[in-house]
């Protein structure tokens, strides 16, 4: 009679780690923290300047220029901002590059999504040559077509009027093209087909299927085409004259003479500025970085 196998037995213990895995892990342990050491350093290097300018704006004048500098100021004052104010630019300036950048934004999303989807879905002679054209122009620095540029508004009697800053990039935006154009081509054309059958036009197919489908690289693309324009000083310096049509870059150049600067007011001009554009950051951070995720990839 065979003896039945003991239930009781302990189960099998798994063996400790040997010193071998224990060694390979470590590497990778230490890899994580020098690259999160190096990025906290290069982050603190790259705020430090902005850092400098919002603590600077705070500062007197001599104490802007102490040697050696100190990065807290020793007697806090709001005079820069009070001279900044007195100016009695900030208001115009503000709500010109609000309307602009607003306003370039949304036409540019609009056009752009159409290009998109003409250059992605449909096919006519030429189009991948044209795309090709469309795409070479974003190597063309844009000092080289700005005297042409200003001669074709001057005989359209644009100069010194905000059309000549809301027209050209409204309906010109190769980069926002290409981006939704990569994005149109990844959309199934089983969704395009269905809607055909159910007799949906080319135009409703793009509003109801495209658009909401375009959503995430449209906003993407809005954040960009947004702050560019916000940031934009070349164009307004050109196109400009009037001080009541100037943008915020261009107010923010009053500080700032051939002889002499008023570096207080200049510090301060500049973080009243920068204001907005943080406050877009903190709300739309998210979108912003995968902006710059979405820029990078290829469907």
């Amino acid at each position: 009679m065979t003896t039945p196998p003991d239930l009781r037995s302990e189960p099998p213990t798994l063996a400790p780690p040997s010193a071998t895995t224990r060694t390979a892990r470590r590497p990778l342990r230490w890899t994580r923290v020098l690259l999160h050491a190096l990025l906290i350093l290069g982050a603190v290097v790259m705020a430090l300047p902005f850092l400098w300018m919002i603590l600077s704006s705070f500062k007197p004048l001599e104490e802007i220029f102490l040697r050696p500098p100190k990065l807290l100021p020793m007697a806090p004052t709001i005079q820069n901002y009070e001279t900044a104010f007195a100016t009695g630019g900030f208001l115009p300036a503000f709500l010109n590059s609000l309307y602009i950048a607003t306003v370039v934004t949304a036409v540019s999303l609009l056009t752009c999504a159409m290009a998109a989807y003409a250059f992605g879905r449909m096919r006519f002679p030429g189009n991948n040559l044209l795309f090709a054209v469309f795409l070479a122009t974003m190597m063309v620095p844009g000092q080289l077509t700005i005297i042409p540029l200003y001669i074709i508004l001057g005989k359209l009697q644009w100069i010194d009027t905000h059309l000549a800053l809301l027209v050209p990039p409204a309906l010109f935006n190769a980069f926002g093209v290409f981006l939704l154009r990569q994005y149109v081509r990844g959309i199934p054309r089983e969704l395009e087909e269905a809607a055909a059958i159910d007799g949906a036009g080319r135009v409703k197919v793009f509003i109801t299927i495209i658009l909401p489908l375009l959503r995430t690289p449209m906003v993407a693309l809005g954040i960009f085409t947004f702050l560019g324009q916000w940031n934009n000083f070349f164009h307004p310096l050109i196109f400009l004259n009037s001080a009541e049509l100037f943008t915020l870059p261009l107010w923010v150049n009053q500080f700032k003479g051939a002889y002499s600067s008023d570096w207080g007011g200049l510090m301060a001009a500049t973080t009243l500025a920068a204001v907005p554009f943080l406050l877009l950051f903190v709300i739309a951070q998210r979108q912003i970085v995968e902006g710059i995720a979405l820029s990078g990839s290829k469907t």
